[in-house]
Protein backbone atom coordinates (compact mmCIF):
# COMPACT_ATOMS: atom_id res chain seq x y z
CA UNK A 1 0.00 0.00 0.00
CA UNK A 2 1.16 3.47 -0.75
CA UNK A 3 1.09 6.29 2.02
CA UNK A 4 -1.37 8.22 -0.18
CA UNK A 5 -3.59 5.35 -0.02
CA UNK A 6 -3.53 4.72 3.52
CA UNK A 7 -4.01 8.41 3.78
CA UNK A 8 -7.32 8.15 1.67
CA UNK A 9 -8.72 5.55 3.96
CA UNK A 10 -7.46 7.19 7.10
CA UNK A 11 -10.44 8.34 9.82
CA UNK A 12 -8.51 11.62 10.05
CA UNK A 13 -9.22 12.03 6.43
CA UNK A 14 -13.19 12.15 7.21
CA UNK A 15 -12.95 15.05 10.26
CA UNK A 16 -11.46 17.13 7.40
CA UNK A 17 -14.28 17.09 4.64
CA UNK A 18 -16.54 17.73 7.60
CA UNK A 19 -14.48 20.69 8.94
CA UNK A 20 -14.06 22.29 4.91
CA UNK A 21 -18.12 21.70 4.67
CA UNK A 22 -18.74 23.36 8.15
CA UNK A 23 -16.17 26.23 7.66
CA UNK A 24 -18.19 27.00 4.00
CA UNK A 25 -21.36 26.80 5.43
CA UNK A 26 -20.23 29.06 7.98
CA UNK A 27 -18.42 31.54 5.67
CA UNK A 28 -21.44 31.38 3.42
CA UNK A 29 -23.74 32.49 6.69
CA UNK A 30 -20.86 35.00 7.35
CA UNK A 31 -21.82 36.56 4.13
CA UNK A 32 -25.64 36.20 4.30
CA UNK A 33 -26.83 37.44 7.90
CA UNK A 34 -25.36 40.45 7.41
CA UNK A 35 -27.13 41.19 4.31
CA UNK A 36 -30.66 39.89 5.89
CA UNK A 37 -30.02 41.83 8.88
CA UNK A 38 -29.60 44.78 6.31
CA UNK A 39 -32.90 44.17 4.48
CA UNK A 40 -34.80 43.27 7.82
CA UNK A 41 -33.55 46.64 9.32
CA UNK A 42 -34.85 48.45 6.21
CA UNK A 43 -37.84 47.02 6.15
CA UNK A 44 -38.40 47.21 10.47
CA UNK A 45 -37.46 51.53 9.24
CA UNK A 46 -39.82 51.61 6.41
CA UNK A 47 -42.27 49.77 8.71
CA UNK A 48 -41.76 52.17 11.16
CA UNK A 49 -41.74 55.53 9.06
CA UNK A 50 -44.80 54.29 8.02
CA UNK A 51 -46.57 53.83 11.00
CA UNK A 52 -45.05 56.99 12.88
CA UNK A 53 -46.42 58.71 9.19
CA UNK A 54 -49.99 57.31 10.57
CA UNK A 55 -49.90 58.92 13.76
CA UNK A 56 -48.37 62.07 12.66
CA UNK A 57 -51.61 61.97 10.60
CA UNK A 58 -53.85 61.45 12.92
CA UNK A 59 -52.48 64.14 15.59
CA UNK A 60 -52.98 66.97 12.82
CA UNK A 61 -56.70 65.76 12.82
CA UNK A 62 -56.58 66.20 16.47
CA UNK A 63 -54.85 69.46 16.18
CA UNK A 64 -57.36 70.78 13.90
CA UNK A 65 -60.58 69.50 15.78
CA UNK A 66 -58.47 71.00 18.74
CA UNK A 67 -58.34 74.22 17.16
CA UNK A 68 -61.76 74.41 15.84
CA UNK A 69 -62.81 73.74 19.59
CA UNK A 70 -60.42 75.79 21.62
CA UNK A 71 -63.28 77.42 23.61
CA UNK A 72 -64.50 73.94 24.89
CA UNK A 73 -61.07 72.59 25.34
CA UNK A 74 -58.18 74.80 25.15
CA UNK A 75 -55.74 72.24 26.89
CA UNK A 76 -56.53 70.21 23.53
CA UNK A 77 -54.79 72.28 21.08
CA UNK A 78 -50.84 72.31 23.71
CA UNK A 79 -51.40 68.16 23.92
CA UNK A 80 -52.12 67.93 20.15
CA UNK A 81 -49.15 69.98 19.56
CA UNK A 82 -46.77 67.80 22.28
CA UNK A 83 -48.06 64.71 20.18
CA UNK A 84 -46.90 65.75 17.11
CA UNK A 85 -43.37 67.18 18.68
CA UNK A 86 -43.35 63.37 19.82
CA UNK A 87 -43.55 61.96 16.38
CA UNK A 88 -41.51 63.85 14.90
CA UNK A 89 -38.61 63.34 17.35
CA UNK A 90 -39.36 59.77 17.23
CA UNK A 91 -39.04 60.11 13.22
CA UNK A 92 -36.25 62.37 13.87
CA UNK A 93 -34.11 59.82 15.51
CA UNK A 94 -34.89 56.94 13.31
CA UNK A 95 -33.90 58.82 10.15
CA UNK A 96 -31.28 58.03 7.80
CA UNK A 97 -32.54 59.28 5.07
CA UNK A 98 -32.06 63.21 3.19
CA UNK A 99 -35.94 63.09 2.27
CA UNK A 100 -37.58 62.04 5.10
CA UNK A 101 -34.88 64.28 7.19
CA UNK A 102 -35.88 67.62 5.33
CA UNK A 103 -39.76 66.77 5.66
CA UNK A 104 -39.61 66.32 9.08
CA UNK A 105 -37.59 69.68 9.34
CA UNK A 106 -40.12 71.27 7.49
CA UNK A 107 -43.06 69.76 9.20
CA UNK A 108 -40.94 70.76 12.35
CA UNK A 109 -41.01 74.32 11.72
CA UNK A 110 -44.76 74.40 10.78
CA UNK A 111 -45.61 72.81 14.25
CA UNK A 112 -43.23 75.66 15.05
CA UNK A 113 -45.36 78.33 13.50
CA UNK A 114 -48.79 77.02 14.85
CA UNK A 115 -46.84 77.13 18.38
CA UNK A 116 -46.28 80.73 18.42
CA UNK A 117 -49.62 81.73 16.76
CA UNK A 118 -51.21 79.40 19.77
CA UNK A 119 -48.91 81.31 21.99
CA UNK A 120 -50.18 84.79 20.63
CA UNK A 121 -53.34 83.79 20.99
CA UNK A 122 -54.24 83.37 17.26
CA UNK A 123 -55.72 81.31 15.08
CA UNK A 124 -53.37 78.68 13.42
CA UNK A 125 -53.25 78.65 9.56
CA UNK A 126 -52.95 74.68 9.61
CA UNK A 127 -52.94 74.58 5.65
CA UNK A 128 -48.89 74.46 5.43
CA UNK A 129 -49.03 72.01 8.73
CA UNK A 130 -51.28 69.67 6.90
CA UNK A 131 -48.93 69.97 3.74
CA UNK A 132 -45.62 69.19 5.67
CA UNK A 133 -47.67 66.09 6.96
CA UNK A 134 -48.48 64.91 3.50
CA UNK A 135 -44.96 65.23 2.51
CA UNK A 136 -43.55 63.10 5.56
CA UNK A 137 -46.23 60.18 4.74
CA UNK A 138 -45.18 60.57 1.22
CA UNK A 139 -41.80 59.94 1.33
CA UNK A 140 -42.78 57.64 4.42
CA UNK A 141 -45.02 55.65 2.28
CA UNK A 142 -43.02 55.98 -1.05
Amino acid sequence: MSPLTLLEDSPMQQPLSINRTTALAVAALALVLPLSAVSCSAAEKALSCANTAVQISTHVTQLGEAVNNVDQDPNATGQALQNLKGDLDKLGRNSGDADLSKAVTDLQNQVDNVQKAVDANQAPDLGPLVSAAGRVSKVCTG
